[in-house]
């Protein structure tokens, strides 16, 4: 049985997917252990509670620099034993600490395909006064293990979503959740937990 530890910042619509897709099967062998956000307001740490699922909230505002905080979070996260760390819509800067203890065992959902567009923004998408930059015509999301870089860990799995040219921000946020995100994310959960994928050479390759 796989034990997730869950990372999160807000609503948690990503965690949901995952409960979700473990109560209908779509994520098999797998167990939430804990969701842990570091914003006690998140909405996530309800859902969690909701559901039965240990809900902690370790925040950077109670403690007096970044390390005694990441070394707070890592602890946190050590306690409860899991197998798989995984970012759902985690907004905390992951420390080399944790990248260590976890190598190839954390896991992030990055709204836009990568490596084409790393790091902040929108799907990709430049934003100017609201308005999406005309002109792309794809965006999507990407499951990828988490190392010492910017989104530049091995990837799981990706999923394009089509960019419509009268989209808002919000819209397009809605539908790669929707269409992507709360899709893959399960995916790859369930091909870690069923043991179906390695890391070889910094790439994700199916076990045969």
């Amino acid at each position: 049985m796989l034990r997730l530890a869950v990372l999160v910042s807000g609503g948690g619509t990503n965690l949901q997917a995952i409960i979700d897709g473990i109560a209908d099967g779509t994520i098999t062998n797998t167990e939430i252990a804990v969701v842990i956000s570091n914003n006690k307001n998140a909405y996530a740490l309800e859902r969690a509670r909701e559901n039965g699922i240990e809900a902690v909230c370790v925040s950077p505002k109670d403690f007096g620099d970044r390390q005694a905080f990441n070394e707070a979070l890592l602890a946190s996260i050590q306690s409860y034993n899991p197998d798989l760390v995984v970012l759902a819509g985690c907004l905390v800067v992951i420390p080399e600490i944790m990248v260590k203890a976890y190598p190839n065992r954390i896991i992030n959902i990055h709204p836009a395909l990568i490596p084409a567009f790393c790091g902040t923004g929108y799907y990709g998408l430049k934003v100017h006064e609201g308005v999406l930059a005309r002109g792309v015509k794809v965006t999507g999301a990407t499951v990828h293990f988490v190392d010492e870089g910017t989104d530049t860990g091995p990837i799981i799995l990706q999923k394009a979503v089509e960019v419509h040219e009268d989209d808002t921000p919000k819209s397009l946020q809605q539908r790669v959740m929707e269409e992507a995100e709360w899709v893959i994310m399960p995916q790859a959960i369930n091909l870690i937990a069923n043991d179906m994928i390695k890391v070889v050479d910094g790439k994700v390759v199916r076990k045969q």
